[in-house]
């Protein structure tokens, strides 16, 4: 929660900087550790090499103890002799040097090991814990130990050593071991000030990561500054007009687009919107009018106590009732017009011949001079029932409208293309872009009822159920119009 509380440019820089920390630590980490290998690695050669070859830990030879030069072989034996005898006088406890001297082997501990596991100091050799691994070396189970423990150095000081332990064999034959150890501190000390100056890198790294995620962030998001300026710009001055920069193919230059194109359509859809309420103002007026005029008649006769003539009562009346249905029915175009489009197809089926038939059967009552000769063979759509059979029923009206008395309406419905045609005086060629277009009423149908709203219902709901529709001139004369409806023969299964 807290750091959504930050601002984006606050959280981007704060990533970036964890980002870089974790990766800086890692690498010093691992560092640490290659370092630490390393130098380890470095101690158990140098013990190895005090030691010399496994089984004869001191064949390296050197010179007599004392200061004489025996060669290799004697130095070794000698050795040996005091090994074995340090074996039989065996103490635990770290002893002073004597006038013997301990073998020269720069170790900074020394020490045997007996084969049942008792420990056996040699004169200034200091003493080590002795642990399971150097036991079975020096009980002939393991060739050889090599791990870090704890000694005490011939002065007395406690210290942490690496420690090699080798067998030893002596001349009557027993089991030993000698163990070898190098104080640890000379490893320690210098991974510890490693280690300082990796954290004061790291915090570095991290403070200098910081700023620059800082300064990225408030570059990066200075696209986004520029479109939040203009988005504030237009929701305190409703200008859809206006448009913002988009350069290059990033994700910012995408979301400008994306913008540019929504408020476009946004421009759109209110100029639509107003020219709906320009162009239904202009159609309601005229029925309007009219009515109030014929209405301010009949009161003016109620009024003036001077009755109008039965014949022309009448005609009022009639005149005023189809005024009102005319308003209704203009009113019924604009709801269905405004009704917001359907962002998904509907799912539920619709037998589209049924509506055929109940739609021709309508409109049998609306032209009861003509003939209907309709067929509808079975076909299954998506779609809301009601829309579509408006959308049929405006299709006859308009064929029924326009047809000559005793003419004949053809009504067809064949693999889901649903036809009609008749035999009135055709849209011309150069209406046809426009029959389509909400209000619009060709010149010659301008004197006939009707608000010019009805094809356009028709094209909106056949585009709904993923269909299209077409207008043309028939052959012989008349007007044929072309409605596809996917979907199937067979009703789906729900």
């Amino acid at each position: 929660m807290g750091l959504r509380r930050l601002p984006l440019r606050g959280r981007l820089a704060l990533l970036i900087a964890t980002a870089v920390a974790v990766a800086v630590a890692a690498c010093a980490t691992l560092s640490w550790f290659l370092v630490r290998d390393q130098l380890y690695r470095e101690l158990d050669r140098r013990l190895g090499a005090f030691s010399g070859p496994p089984g004869d830990p001191d064949a390296r030879g050197g010179p007599e103890p004392g200061g004489q030069d025996g060669g290799p072989l004697r130095g070794g034996q000698r050795r040996l002799l005091l090994y074995q005898r340090w074996l039989e006088q065996c103490s635990a406890d770290p002893v002073a040097a004597t006038g013997e001297l301990r073998p020269p082997v720069p170790s900074d501990v020394l020490q045997l090991v007996r084969a049942d596991g008792r420990r056996c100091t040699v004169p200034d050799g200091g003493a080590l814990t002795v642990s399971a691994a150097d036991r079975r070396v020096a009980a002939g189970t393991r060739d050889q130990a090599v791990h870090d423990g704890e000694g005490v150095t011939s002065d007395g000081s406690k210290v942490a050593v690496r420690v090699l332990t080798r067998p030893l064999r002596t001349s009557d034959g027993s089991r030993a071991a000698v163990s070898y150890a190098i104080r640890l501190d000379q490893v320690d000390r210098p991974l510890k000030d490693l280690a300082l100056a990796l954290i004061a890198v790291s915090a570095f790294g991290v403070l200098v990561s910081a700023g620059a995620g800082l300064m990225i962030a408030r570059a990066s998001l200075r696209p986004v500054d520029e479109l939040t300026d203009v988005v504030e710009h237009i929701a305190r001055t409703e200008d859809l007009d206006t448009r913002i920069p988009a350069h290059g193919a990033d994700e910012i230059a995408r979301l400008s687009r994306s913008f540019n194109t929504m408020t476009a359509a946004l421009a759109g859809s209110r100029e639509r919107q107003q020219q709906l309420i320009a162009d239904a103002g202009h159609e309601l007026r005229t029925p309007l009018t009219s009515l109030r005029t014929n209405i301010d008649l009949l009161l003016r006769s109620e009024q003036t106590g001077r009755p109008l003539p039965p014949g022309t009562r009448h005609r009022l009346l009639v005149s005023v009732k189809a005024q009102m249905l005319e308003l209704s029915s203009l009113v019924g175009d604009l709801l269905e017009l405004a009704r917001p489009a359907e962002r998904e197809p509907a799912s539920g089926a619709v037998a589209l011949h049924a509506v055929v038939e109940r739609a021709v059967e309508r409109a049998r009552l609306r032209g009861p001079g003509l003939r209907l000769d309709a067929s509808a063979e079975p076909w299954f759509v998506r779609g809301d029932p009601a829309s579509l059979e408006r959308a049929v029923v405006n299709l006859l009206d308009n064929a029924v409208k326009f047809s000559p008395p005793g003419g004949t309406v053809r009504v067809r419905l064949d693999g889901g293309e649903l036809t009609v045609a008749d035999e009135g005086p055709g849209v011309p060629e150069e209406d046809l872009p426009h029959v389509f277009e909400r209000f619009w009423r060709s010149p010659s149908a301008r004197s006939l009822p009707g608000s010019g709203l009805g094809l356009s219902i028709v094209a909106r709901v056949v585009a709904e159920a993923g269909g299209r529709v077409a207008l043309e001139r028939a052959e012989g004369g008349g007007t044929l119009v072309r409605a596809v409806f996917p979907g199937s023969a067979a009703e789906p299964a729900p």
